[in-house]
């Protein structure tokens, strides 16, 4: 890990050609480096006497040579997003400027930024705790409203705010826990075992909570993956294509015309859908063919709902008794949605509503062809979500918090168990530190460089 006492500077724009862009710049020299540079239309004006949140027109020229004309915004130290002096340089998109500007300040003697560092230092100034700096690459990440809340609420500190609250308590009796230590040789105890026991179950049922929510946070993350499954020439890539409103999977009368996977993504009310065309399932294929089948199967066990195609002209009470015997592991599965789709209702006279009543699964009528029915499949993919989930409770969406709140659940539960074999206050002591710090490494109230490094190597350049 670098210091912090020096200058860093990045394209903080994506990189490429645009309108504009922006260059950031933080540290002690950011103002003096940039005044090396910036020439404002009146003379006297100095970047380093400029109010904080001010932004300022001239131009930007190395040796006599004009390199562009600006915009620089001006951020005063501890209000700033680094919690340092910073400048944000807004200058035209072409490529070549932006290389000149940053060589220009290279040379000037500051140091080209690692991936996340300016993030990093808001970190190390404590402008926010680690769990919401990491929630700042959720944010710049999420491609749906419920990614994008999940990611805000985690970065505007509610979920630290919890993590805190489970510490506090934690430490509050850790400190009776210690004191005792301090005076084992008259044998006093000053920590109620019966208030220790009280407190123990509360932070276990609040950890597998938290715990819990991972399986709902993880996909308002990363999307919801749907599986379009079923026997060939059921109408699965027609579906897909209704839904998606595009001709995006290949439509042939021809079974096994689907051989590998077909994946796209579609935003629902907020909330992103993984859509999977998959190889028709049966028998008999040809090599090419039972390799897309069995890629069909892992997908199907990844899913956390699964569409079943069928061609409700053709299909009959047993073939859906097969489905039941073949799937029941799905269809049991509370974790997972399995639906019933009766595709190709424009070749029936009347919808087959007793159809329904016999089969014990959620069954949706639709004509792929004609794009009736399609409504009632979305509005039925957003039950499997609780949108208002991130608003009403604190979600976990990280798989390093996941795994920090699991080892610490196991040394409460540790702890717990102790206290029920009436251990050596000493031993005690010893699986709540450990409690303490992993709870303490998901928001870096405990760290090391090495996490560190790791955590904000994953940031964009600029970030």
């Amino acid at each position: 890990m670098h210091t912090t006492d020096d200058t860093i500077i990045a394209l903080s724009t994506p990189p490429g050609m645009g309108a504009i862009a922006v260059i950031r710049l933080s540290g002690p020299e950011a103002f003096s480096l940039t005044e090396g540079l910036f020439i404002p239309p009146k003379k006297g004006v100095k970047v380093s006497a400029a109010e904080g949140y001010t932004i300022h027109f001239g131009k930007l020229q190395q040796d006599n040579e004009l390199i562009d004309e600006v915009l620089v915004s001006v951020f005063r130290k501890p209000n700033s997003y680094t919690g340092e002096d910073v400048v944000e340089i807004s200058c035209h998109g072409s490529e070549y400027i932006q290389q000149r500007i940053i060589e220009a300040f290279l040379e000037k003697g500051a140091r080209l930024a690692d991936a996340g560092e300016f993030t990093m230092r808001a970190f190390l100034n404590g402008k926010f705790d680690l769990a919401q700096a990491e929630a700042v690459a959720d944010l710049i990440a999420s491609q749906s409203k419920a990614s994008h809340d999940l990611a805000l609420e985690q970065m505007r500190g509610g979920y630290s705010q919890k993590i805190g609250q489970l510490r506090e308590q934690l430490l509050n009796f850790t400190s009776l826990i210690e004191l005792e230590l301090d005076f084992s040789e008259e044998d006093v105890e000053f920590a109620d075992r019966t208030e220790l026991f009280k407190l123990l179950r509360t932070l276990k049922s609040e950890m597998k909570s938290l715990i819990d929510s991972f399986q709902v946070g993880n996909v308002l993350k990363k999307g919801i993956p749907v599986a379009i499954i079923g026997r060939p020439n059921v109408g699965k890539s027609t579906l897909l294509n209704a839904i998606l409103n595009e001709e995006r999977a290949i439509v042939s009368e021809i079974p096994g015309t689907t051989r590998d996977l077909i994946e796209d993504t579609i935003i629902i009310e907020g909330v992103s859908f993984r859509f999977i065309d998959t190889a028709g399932l049966r028998e008999g294929g040809d090599k090419i063919e039972e390799i897309g089948i069995e890629r069909t199967r892992e997908k199907i066990k990844q899913a956390k709902i699964i569409l079943y195609i069928c061609d409700i002209s053709e299909c009959t009470l047993d073939s859906v008794d097969d489905v039941l015997s073949e799937f029941r592991e799905y269809i049991h599965d509370k974790s997972k949605r399995f639906i019933l789709i009766g595709n190709k209702i424009d070749k029936l006279v009347e919808t087959p509503h007793k159809f329904r009543d016999l089969v014990e699964l959620e069954t949706i009528f639709v004509s792929a062809k004609r794009k009736q029915g399609i409504k009632q499949i979305t509005d039925s993919l957003l039950k499997s979500v609780k949108t208002n989930t991130v608003q009403d409770q604190v979600i976990v969406s990280n798989i390093r918090h996941l795994n920090a709140l699991k080892n610490a659940l196991k040394s409460i539960t540790e702890v717990e168990s102790g206290l029920q074999q009436n251990i050596p206050t000493d031993l005690l002591s010893i699986d709540i530190r450990q409690a303490l710090y992993h709870l303490g490494s998901i928001t870096g109230a405990i760290s090391t460089d090495e996490i560190l490094g790791n955590i904000f190597s994953r940031f964009c350049i600029g970030k």
